[in-house]
Order: structure tokens, then C-alpha cells, then sequence
């Protein structure tokens, strides 16, 4: 069972930057299933940029996986050295839904390393 983070505005579509969203809908995921286990609220500002990145790494909540728009090369290495492998949709408008479906295929076929490496924890 993993964990996966997105950042979403509507909880549909992985549709925000990570430094700016105020809400991460946190699922848990196997080969079989997956389920929403939480919606976080992380709108809370602050000041300095690391602050800002070390409050929004800690509402992601120990995920395996933060799925996102975008992610500046600075929040992405503080999210790996966290524990978390950060990925990048496609688009906008890619649904949360299509994701989990796809990463429940890689996990029953052929997954790549960095997913078998989170698998293996």
C-alpha cells in the first residue's frame, strides 16, 4: 500500500503548484484498489520560502508520492530528502481518477525502479 499526495484545487484534477496549494487530497493505493484518505487543508502562509516548503512537505503527510503541476527544483530535492518522490502531470486538466489507474497498471505490470523502490519500503 503506498501513499500519494496531489495537489489539487477541486479534488478532480491535478491542477496546482505545489508552493501554492492550499489543499493536498492524500490516497492510498495498492494493485487492487485505492481510496481518499484525507483532504489537507495547507494554506497557511508564511514568509520565508523554506518555511513555506517545510509546512507544505509536512501537510503532505509522509507521502510515498506527491503528484503536481509544477514543483521549483529547490521544493522537489527538499521533497525527495523528505522521503517523497515527486512527479509532474501531463496537463491541468488531468483526473486525480486516471492517475491511480495508471500507476495501478505500472504496479501490476512492469513497474519502473522508482516505483519499485517505494513498493520495497
Amino acid at each position: 500500500m503506498i501513499k500519494i499526495a496531489f495537489a489539487s484545487k477541486d479534488g478532480k484534477l491535478v491542477n496546482e503548484h505545489f508552493g501554492w496549494c492550499e489543499k493536498f487530497y492524500i490516497y492510498t493505493l495498492d494493485e487492487e484498489s485505492y481510496e481518499l484518505i484525507s483532504e489537507v487543508d495547507s494554506s497557511k502562509v508564511y514568509e520565508a520560502e523554506v518555511d513555506k516548503l517545510e509546512y507544505k512537505i509536512e501537510c503532505i503527510d509522509a507521502s510515498d508520492i506527491l503528484y503536481v503541476t509544477k514543483i521549483g527544483p529547490k521544493a522537489a530535492n527538499m521533497v525527495k530528502i523528505a522521503g517523497t518522490y515527486p512527479l509532474k502531470s501531463s496537463s491541468e486538466d488531468e483526473k486525480i481518477e486516471d492517475v491511480l489507474q495508471s500507476l495501478q497498471k505500472l504496479m501490476k505490470n512492469s513497474p519502473p525502479l522508482w516505483l519499485k523502490r517505494i513498493l520495497l519500503k
